[in-house]
C-alpha cells in the first residue's frame, strides 16, 4: 500500500479505534497530515517519491498510532523507535 492510499479509516483500524464521532475523525485527519509532513521533512522526499517506498507506509501507521496514543505534552520516554528511525534513514535524501 502506498502512503497516498492511506486514509483516516486505515489509521483508525491500525490504532484499533472504532469510534466515528466528529472529534475522533478530526483528530485522525490532523494526525494523517502531521504524520506525512514528518516523514517528508525527515526524508526530504516529495509526495510522489514517498509512494515509491511502500515500507514508509508502516512508518506512517506507527507514527500515527503513537501520535494518537500519546496526546499529551509531556512524555515519559524520549526513546525513538529504532525500526522506524532505520526505515526513515534508509530513504533520507536530505542528510547534512
Amino acid at each position: 500500500m502506498k502512503i497516498s492510499e492511506v486514509g483516516i479509516r486505515e489509521l483508525k483500524e491500525y490504532a484499533r479505534e472504532y469510534n466515528d464521532d466528529v472529534e475522533t475523525i478530526k483528530t485522525f485527519e490532523l494526525i494523517l497530515v502531521a504524520g506525512k509532513a514528518y516523514i517528508k521533512g525527515y526524508t526530504g522526499l516529495t509526495d510522489e517519491q514517498l509512494d515509491t517506498h511502500e515500507d514508509l507506509t508502516i512508518v506512517l501507521m506507527v507514527l500515527s498510532n503513537e501520535m494518537y496514543d500519546n496526546r499529551v505534552f509531556s512524555v515519559e520516554s524520549d526513546k525513538v523507535n529504532t525500526v522506524i528511525k532505520s526505515i526513515l534513514d534508509m530513504h533520507s535524501v536530505n542528510l547534512l
